[in-house]
C-alpha cells in the first residue's frame, strides 16, 4: 500500500458557513455601533441551548474547561487543608485547579477497561477532609455516574464532572450534564465542539450553584434593579463572537460526534482481530467520540506505546498523540511528592496508550491505511 501522511489534527469539530456568518454578524453589528456588551444576548442564547442539550437545567458559559472548574472549587468553598479525589489519568488541569486552590490532590486509580476513575478506589480515598469527587469522562466514554451518585449521597461529598471531552455524551441513553453537582465542559480547539479555539461552560440542576458560578466568573456582579458586588470574582467570561459561533456549534454538534463515531466503529472493525491492540470501549449512541484511544497489549507484544508511535510515523506517515501521560509525572505535581505508586493499573495505561487521527472529514481510505499501518507495526515490532 502507497505511504500516506495522516496528520493528528488540532482542530477536532468542523466550521462551516454558518459558522462564519454568525463571526461575521457580530463583528458588523459592534463596527455599526449596534453591538450591546455586558451582559451579552448572545450568552443567554447559548446557555439555554446548551443546558438543554446537556440535560441541566441551568448553563453558565466560561472561557475554558479549566475556570469552569475553577468556579466550581470556589463555589464550594475548597481551600487550605480540604481534600479533592480526582484520576492521574486526565489532562493536567483537572487536578491543577484544586492545587490552585491549596486542596491537596488524592488520586484514585481507573478502571482497567473503562480508563475512567474506578468508584471502589475512590471509596478507599475519602478521609474527612475529602471536600469533592471530580471524575473524567475520558475521551468521551461517559464515567459510572450511578455509583459516584451512590458514593456523594453516603458521603455526603459533592461530585464535580470534567467533561471536557463530553458535549454530547449519555449515561444509559440519558444526557449527563445534570448530573452529581455540575460538570465542566470545554470547547477548545481540539474538542468535538469548538468556539474559535477557546471556550467553556459549567451545567447544573442547582439554581443557586449556577448564579454563584455566574457571579464569580463576571466580577462578582449581581444583576437586578441595582448592580451589586457581593463577593470577589473574576473575568472568565466568553467573548461575543466565541458566543455567536458557539450557538451554531451546538445545533451541529450531534452531526459531528456521529461522523467521528461512524469512523470509530469501523475502525474497530477493522481491528478487532489484532490481538496486541486493545480497543477502546463502548463507541455507540452514548460515547461522546472526542478521542480514539487504543492500547498495546502489553501482555502479548511486548513494546511500549512511545516506540509504536515512532514506528508508526516514521514507517507509515501517521502522527498520534498521547492522551495522557499521568498527572503526576509533571515536574511539579512530582515536586509536590506524587509518584503514582498507588495507582498501579493508571500507571500501566499510561505506558499503553495511543491516539490515532480519527475526525469528522477521515476518509474511509485513510481508515483502511491507518488499520493496515497498524498491523503492519505489528508484524515489524514482533520480528
Amino acid at each position: 500500500m502507497e505511504k500516506k501522511q495522516i496528520p493528528f489534527l488540532a482542530m477536532g469539530g468542523l466550521y462551516q458557513q454558518d459558522d462564519l456568518d454568525a463571526a461575521i454578524s457580530v463583528i458588523k453589528e459592534v463596527c455599526d455601533g449596534r453591538g450591546s456588551f455586558f451582559p451579552l444576548p448572545e450568552e443567554n442564547e447559548f446557555q439555554q441551548l446548551f443546558a438543554a442539550h446537556e440535560g441541566a437545567r441551568k448553563a453558565v458559559a466560561v472561557n475554558s474547561c479549566g475556570t469552569a472548574l475553577d468556579c466550581c472549587m470556589m463555589a464550594l468553598g475548597i481551600g487550605d487543608g480540604d481534600e479533592v479525589i480526582t484520576t492521574p489519568f486526565s489532562f493536567v488541569c483537572t487536578a491543577g485547579t484544586a492545587v490552585a486552590r491549596g486542596a491537596r490532590v488524592v488520586f484514585a486509580d481507573i478502571h482497567h477497561e473503562t480508563l475512567n476513575l474506578d468508584p471502589e478506589r475512590v471509596r478507599e480515598k475519602i478521609t474527612e477532609r475529602t471536600k469533592a469527587i471530580i471524575p473524567v469522562h475520558f475521551a468521551g466514554l461517559s464515567c459510572d455516574i450511578d455509583a459516584f451518585d451512590a458514593i456523594s449521597k453516603e458521603a455526603g461529598i459533592p461530585v464535580i464532572y470534567d467533561a471536557a471531552h463530553a458535549v454530547g455524551a449519555k449515561h444509559n441513553n440519558m444526557p449527563i450534564g445534570g448530573k452529581g453537582k455540575a460538570s465542566c465542559y470545554s470547547f477548545q480547539g481540539n474538542k468535538n465542539m469548538t468556539c474559535l479555539g477557546e471556550g467553556g461552560a459549567v451545567t447544573t440542576d442547582d439554581d443557586q450553584f449556577a448564579e454563584k458560578v455566574r457571579q464569580l466568573k463576571t466580577f462578582g456582579y449581581v444583576y437586578g434593579e441595582k448592580l451589586r458586588i457581593v463577593s470577589i470574582g473574576f473575568n472568565y467570561r466568553m467573548t461575543k463572537v466565541q458566543l455567536a459561533v458557539g450557538i451554531t456549534q451546538i445545533k451541529k454538534i450531534d452531526f459531528v460526534n456521529s461522523l467521528k463515531r461512524e469512523r470509530m466503529q469501523r475502525l474497530n472493525e477493522l481491528l478487532r482481530d489484532v490481538d496486541e491492540i486493545i480497543l477502546p470501549p463502548g463507541i455507540d449512541e452514548n460515547h461522546a467520540c472526542h478521542l480514539y484511544v487504543i492500547r498495546i497489549n502489553t501482555d502479548v507484544l511486548a513494546v511500549k506505546a512511545d516506540l509504536f508511535a515512532a514506528h508508526l510515523k516514521n514507517n507509515y506517515g501517521i502522527q498520534t498523540a498521547k492522551h495522557y501521560p499521568p498527572i503526576w509525572e509533571w515536574e511539579i505535581f512530582a515536586t509536590l511528592g506524587y509518584d503514582g505508586s498507588d495507582c498501579p493499573v493508571a500507571a500501566k495505561v499510561a505506558s499503553q496508550v495511543l491516539s490515532l487521527p480519527v475526525f469528522p472529514n477521515t476518509t474511509y481510505e485513510d481508515l483502511e491505511y491507518i488499520a493496515y499501518s497498524i498491523k503492519q507495526t505489528v508484524y515489524e515490532l514482533r520480528k
